[in-house]
């Protein structure tokens, strides 16, 4: 199939630059490259830039209200399992008002496939601070600067006991690619984290791993049974080391022919490597520079790619078997036989 399959007529009225554009792209690609008929696709977003994507995909689509896009899709994939469902939503649309949605789609692994756009601002509704905000962040809702902690998505999902977590970028095409199509082959709740820029509101959020000079050096790409190394010569590994002082394990940067560099697992049922790799480069994200000053920290690449990949039973497949197997032993097979069984009186 083809890109141009999934392109509706819409004109696409994401501002120009914005990185909105890019994954309407790439996730055309990816749904051609997955090759399911789009009439056997649904597209279910809230509100917010990035909700607007059904207009965009020649698919089935909802724009519902805000935050209730998990609520709709979980409610399309439980009563059409034959349909792959795939939810738009950003940061506050996602993390705000449908968090609650969020967590519990994931923590029932229903099988969905969720792109959730961060640009760390509200964008739609003019340049509010959002939930992945860093503290002291300045925007038209925060003007001395927000005293919120924000969110790390990965480490919400993770919490959330997610089965499949990947991060993407932007400006990187083939890696977004790939994260969606990964995504559609998962059974289960499968989470794309999207970082993209608000050229109007929050322009250069990621610059310091979306710019092309510096990528190399500040991102990872994470691919299941191959080595962690990164840098402009492929001179950098990642491996683990245990805190001799609190024995608690983290990731350091070591040689790239150091034995002790890392393979990447995202089959691995416990979390807790995927928990460390998802959290590297997250401290730039928490809360504004006050200096340049670079920190043994900013040493850790920021993990992109599919980070978590596992195994487990869905939400949809639970419910319809447990709805088949008590069709097939119920003695009710009518909405008036069902009736004919319960306490009865006549006036």
């Amino acid at each position: 199939m083809e890109a141009q399959e999934f392109k509706s007529d819409q004109y696409v009225r994401f501002c120009p630059g914005c990185g909105d554009h890019a994954i309407c792209m790439a996730l055309q690609k990816a749904m051609a490259q997955i090759g399911i008929a789009p009439h056997n696709v649904a597209v279910i977003s809230g509100i917010g830039c990035s909700s607007r994507m059904p207009h965009y995909l020649n698919t089935y689509g909802f724009n519902t209200i805000h935050g209730r896009g998990g609520a709709v899709a979980t409610g399309v994939k439980t009563s059409h399992p034959e349909l792959t469902v795939w939810q738009m939503s950003g940061d506050g649309d996602c993390l705000a008002i449908g968090g609650n949605h969020f967590i519990h789609e994931i923590r029932r692994n229903v099988d969905l496939n969720v792109c959730m756009f961060n640009n760390r601002i509200y964008g739609l509704t003019k340049g509010q601070y959002s939930p992945t905000s860093p503290k002291g962040f300045v925007s038209k809702s925060s003007p001395f600067g927000t005293v919120e902690r924000p969110f790390i998505p990965a480490e919400l999902v993770l919490g959330a006991r997610g089965t499949f977590f990947a991060r993407t970028l932007d400006v990187d095409m083939p890696t977004t690619v790939d994260c969606m199509v990964a995504a559609q082959q998962h059974k289960g709740a499968s989470i794309v984290e999207c970082l993209v820029n608000c050229v109007i509101f929050n322009n250069g959020t990621h610059a310091w791993i979306a710019d092309r000079e510096q990528r190399a050096e500040h991102s990872i790409i994470l691919k299941h049974g191959e080595k962690m190394i990164f840098g402009t010569n492929k001179d950098k590994g990642l491996a683990v080391e245990i805190d001799p002082q609190t024995f608690v394990p983290k990731i350091v940067v070591v040689p790239a022919d150091d034995p002790r560099v890392l393979t990447h697992d995202a089959h691995q049922q416990d979390p807790t490597l995927h928990r460390l790799l998802a959290l590297m480069g997250q401290d730039r994200y928490l809360e504004v520079a006050k200096d340049d000053v670079p920190s043994a920290k900013d040493e850790l690449p920021v993990a992109l790619g599919v980070i978590r990949n596992v195994e487990a039973e869905t939400y949809d497949e639970a419910v319809n078997r447990q709805i088949q197997e008590v069709r097939a032993s119920a003695k009710a097979r009518t909405f008036d036989q069902l009736t004919a069984t319960l306490e009865q009186w006549q006036m």
